[in-house]
């Protein structure tokens, strides 16, 4: 599969951010930001029917400075290894590549070999969605991640003492990538990598969720989310900018939730809730 790169010239980080948030909610699925440039990455069929959209997000903030690259697949690998910095969260998690030298130091590593997918903790949401992990009491419990990615979150949930963890995501390489990175982790037989939308966890109940993905996307499934949420549950939100706070917290409010934690990062937010017993 091959995939477009969009190189843009960003003025400031806050634009680069705004436009990241933007451009999410079109089928770009991976983002970096280095010396001034935003790069955006998205699958090279998705790409026509949405260009126009896209060219008209980069008009209305004012950027003249773009270009629309096509990648092959087998340079993606390369491009992270030569990118690819290990994260450490709080020094208590270090998220790293099968590359890097391990941390012994850490209470626990996630070793990812993010391919395609999004999910490496380089972005703030990842990291505050990490934060709120190990904050949280997940022994014994099962959980969902939803928009899953590398798996990063269902990884670190697992290794925080979950039972069991269903890790969806809509993207085939994405499905693929998780079922390796869990194979490399150790929990495979408590993790399951599966493939599709919000329709796929029909029936199925948890004790939490996890769901980084983008603000409307997550308004538009949260009633499918807290159908499948067990009472005295706690979802985490994530994926979202600090604008959009209010509009996240009335939506789970006026569903009965309980705002339990709020966090901030360069502009984005991280919310996690608590369903009424």
């Amino acid at each position: 599969m091959n995939y477009i790169e969009l190189t843009i010239s960003v003025p400031t980080s806050e634009i680069a951010e705004i436009l990241t948030a933007e451009l999410s909610e079109l089928p770009f699925d991976s983002f970096m930001t280095e010396r001034g440039l935003l790069k955006a990455y998205i699958p090279q069929d998705a790409l026509v029917e949405c260009k126009e959209e896209a060219d008209e997000i980069l008009e209305r903030y004012n950027i003249e400075e773009y270009r629309y690259v096509q990648i092959e697949a087998q340079n993606w690998n390369a491009m992270w290894e030569s990118n690819f910095e290990p994260v450490d969260v709080d020094g208590r998690v270090m998220i790293r590549a099968p590359f890097h030298a391990p941390n012994p130091k850490a209470e626990f590593e996630v070793v990812i070999m993010p391919k395609m997918s999004f999910g490496t903790g380089h972005h703030a949401t990842t990291k505050m969605m990490v934060e709120m992990i190990l904050d949280s009491n997940l022994s014994g419990k099962r959980g969902l991640d939803m928009g899953s990615g590398t798996g990063v979150l269902a990884i670190a949930a697992c290794k925080c003492g979950a039972e069991a963890v269903d890790a969806v995501d809509i993207d085939d390489f994405a499905y693929e990538n998780c079922g390796e990175n869990i194979v490399t982790n150790g929990v495979a037989e408590r993790l399951t990598p599966m493939l599709g939308d919000v329709r796929v966890i029909s029936g199925r109940k948890y004790d939490f969720i996890l769901a980084n993905i983008n603000r409307n996307i997550l308004l538009g499934d949260m009633d499918c989310y807290l159908k499948s949420l067990n009472d005295g549950g706690e979802i985490f939100f994530s994926g979202f900018l600090d604008a959009d706070v209010e509009a996240m917290t009335k939506a789970a409010v006026e569903r009965g939730l309980t705002l339990h934690c709020e966090r901030h990062i360069d502009g984005w937010a991280a919310l996690s809730f608590v369903k009424p017993l």
